[in-house]
């Protein structure tokens, strides 16, 4: 098992920045799959960005080039830096860790105002 803390959400204007941290309670060395989730209200959850064990990186269409994976496996962190913020990008957002199974954190709110 592995439990997942996010932090670093917050109140954002348009075009501003904020960097997600997501800290496992263990090492990461040995999860293929780190993944950022979002849901926003009414919506259901969508991948926004992978991280593979080698640094093999994917995004949703909607966040490449403004959003930025990166993990840490010394520190077991999980870093998700989002530039260039718009409204729609409102959600909770969930760290992942796909292991045989699903790992989840309790997310973190980010809002973004217009």
């Amino acid at each position: 098992q592995v439990q997942l803390v996010e932090s670093g959400g917050g109140l954002v204007q348009a075009g501003g920045s904020l960097r997600l941290s997501c800290a496992a309670s263990r090492s990461i060395f040995s999860i293929n799959r780190m993944n950022w989730y979002r849901q926003a209200p009414g919506k259901q959850r969508e991948l926004v960005a992978t991280i593979t064990g080698l640094g093999y990186t994917n995004y949703a269409d909607s966040v490449k080039g403004r959003f930025t994976i990166s993990r840490n496996n010394a520190k077991n962190t999980v870093d998700l830096q989002m530039n260039s913020l718009k409204p729609e990008d409102t959600a909770v957002y969930y760290c992942n860790a796909f292991e045989n199974t699903s790992y989840w954190g309790q997310g973190t709110q980010v809002t973004v105002s217009s």
